[in-house]
Order: structure tokens, then sequence, then C-alpha cells
């Protein structure tokens, strides 16, 4: 079941930010960006099982800034795509520091959702920190090795796109994980984390390839 839901989100996610670059141009792109980033790290927080290996959610949304930004790079420009990644980091930021407001807020007699807030979105240094460092720095990675692979390699833009996208992804996946639960989870368990991790990500870069094209084709 686990794995049908994630070729749906694929596709839903991928589709997505086809049709907001094709109806909103880039200013849809950096909007679903914003999006993107906030939901996963929500996401983030629940583990599933892949293959009966234990992974968290959010590679798609994760992935799907990754499409985003190429696309910006190929209709646009280089500059274009690292405004949208500087925006995702700023809203990710703005976002961690809302919520902390929100739990700080001492409820009254009538509220049921503070105990769950707190659960999701109490502030853990750490990982949150790994988490947009790892963001930023991936997405901007794939931003220059992208434009510099597609001015290379002109007529192979699924090499340019599955190159940049898989080896930065599956960067800031393994850097994150040692970042993040080194210490806190056993080392063979945050090495399964990752790897099965990168194994996912790849499948899911695999899968943008197409979305990319018709992007293109959509111009």
């Amino acid at each position: 079941m686990n794995i049908l839901i994630g070729g749906i989100s694929i596709i839903i996610c991928f589709t997505a930010v086809v049709l907001l670059e094709k109806f909103f141009k880039k200013e849809g792109l950096y909007v679903w960006i914003a999006m993107a980033v906030i939901v996963a790290n929500i996401m983030a927080c629940k583990q599933v099982n892949f293959f009966g290996f234990a992974t968290s959610l959010g590679s798609v949304l994760f992935a799907s800034s990754f499409l985003a930004t190429d696309i910006l790079t190929i209709k646009y420009d280089k500059d274009t795509a690292k405004k949208a990644v500087i925006l995702g980091l700023l809203s990710i930021v703005l976002f961690n520091i809302v919520m902390q407001l929100a739990i700080a807020y001492i409820p009254n007699e009538l509220d049921f959702v503070n105990d769950s807030l707190k659960t999701l979105f109490t502030f853990s240094g750490r990982i949150s920190i790994a988490s947009i460092v790892m963001y930023f720095v991936s997405n901007m990675a794939d931003v220059y090795l992208f434009d510099k692979l597609r001015k290379k390699f002109p007529n192979k833009l699924w090499l340019s796109n599955n190159v940049s996208t898989i080896l930065c992804n599956c960067t800031e996946n393994f850097l994150f994980g040692i970042l993040a639960f080194v210490g806190v989870f056993p080392l063979v368990t945050i090495l399964e984390m990752q790897i099965l991790g990168c194994i996912i990500e790849t499948i899911i870069a695999l899968c943008d390839t197409p979305f990319l094209y018709l992007s293109k084709k959509l111009n």
C-alpha cells in the first residue's frame, strides 16, 4: 500500500509543479517550493516502511523542489532558481519561528490541540537546523550543477537532470542523517534509513525526468 500511495504522490506533486509553472509562471513555482519545504519537514516526522525498511516521509515533496528549480533554470535563468531556493529557506525559518510562538500561548479550557502541536512543532534545534541547512545547501548545489551540465550537454537534458538531482539529493540525505541523528539512533539504524532514503530518492529523481520534458514542451 505504501508503494502505491508513493506512486500516486509522485504523479500528483510533479504534475502540480508543471501546471503551476504553466499557468502562473515562475511565481507559481515560488509558491510551490515554499509550501513543499514546510510540508515536507512536517511529513518527515512520520516513519513508514518501504520494502521492509524504515524511512521518513517527505522525500517526494523535497524532490519536487529540485524539479521546480530545474524548470526555473531552463525557462528563466539560474538567478531565478536561486531566488526560489532562498524563498524556500525564508519560508521554513519563518514557519518555525511562528510555530514556536503559537506553542508558547497558554491554551484555555476549550483547547484540544495544544499537546499535538507541541508534539509536532516543539523546536528540536539539532534536527531543525540540520534540515534547514541541508535543504539550502543541496538545492543551491543542484541549481549550479544542473546549469553547468545542461550547458555542457545541451542535447542531454535527462543526463543533466538526473545527475544533478540524484547527486545533490543523496548527498543531502546522508549528511542530514549524520548531523541530525548521530548519537540519537544507533549508527546501523541511521545508515539503513539513509541508504533506503537514497534508493527512494533516486527512483523519484528518475521519475521526474518526463515531467521536466513535459514542462519544456509546454513552454
